[in-house]
């Protein structure tokens, strides 16, 4: 079951395909293992989160924006390579949600330090909300329903940081918009994934009735 309209994520992989195919054909060629890119990713997401955490926003923003690539360009190695098991996808997925959790630790202990215990909580709002977002798609997987639907996909919520991390005036409103929009989406794939699941037996018992 995968009726869901195209995210904004997979409008971009549609756009920057062609150039990733062809960087991840490069990097393939000099021996670079797709696994050692996305190591590297999260190595450039806990630099930027212990500079969110001493304050430092916009040069983390910055190192996040320039390391941004890095999550798309493993996925291209590893098409390169004809890479069959499924443990680049797992390993991805699971560094994906350490790269959540560090984000938010560090915007959670600026906030803490600041003795600004409101945000602190909302930072820990919004990263239960993108686990949310994540856990729900894996699960649903898991019962057969192909979920991407929702307001605040990776995407969103990498521009959403972004933004709020390079432009200071944005830092609060950012967190805050996080917070909700990660747990109405959360909230929003669940009310899908029962929709998908009411339809399917739905359909089941009608096919058996015919028959």
């Amino acid at each position: 079951m995968s009726e869901h309209p195209v995210t904004l994520t997979d409008r971009v992989r549609a756009l920057t395909g062609g150039f990733m195919n062809r960087l991840g054909a490069i990097l393939h060629q000099l021996g670079i293992h797709p696994d050692l890119i996305t190591i590297l990713g999260l190595g450039v997401v806990l630099v930027a989160a212990i500079l969110i955490a001493d304050g430092q926003h916009q040069l983390a923003g910055v190192i996040l924006l320039l390391g941004l690539p890095l999550d798309a360009v493993d996925g291209a190695v590893a098409r390169a390579m004809g890479r069959t098991d499924s443990f680049g996808a797992m390993l991805d997925s699971s560094l994906d949600r350490y790269a959540d959790g560090l984000i938010f630790a560090g915007l959670s202990y600026y906030f803490a330090v600041q003795d600004n215990m409101t945000l602190m909580v909302v930072a820990q709002a919004a990263l239960l909300g993108s686990f949310m977002v994540s856990y729900a798609r894996a699960r649903a997987e898991g019962l057969g329903v192909d979920v991407k639907v929702g307001w605040f996909t990776r995407m969103e919520r990498v521009i959403v940081i972004l933004a709020l991390l390079l432009v200071p005036q944005l830092l609060e409103i950012g967190v805050w918009v996080l917070a909700i929009g990660t747990n109405l989406t959360g909230m929003q794939r669940i009310w899908f994934v029962y929709k998908m699941l009411v339809q399917a037996d739905t359909q089941e018992k009608e096919d058996k009735e015919v028959n």
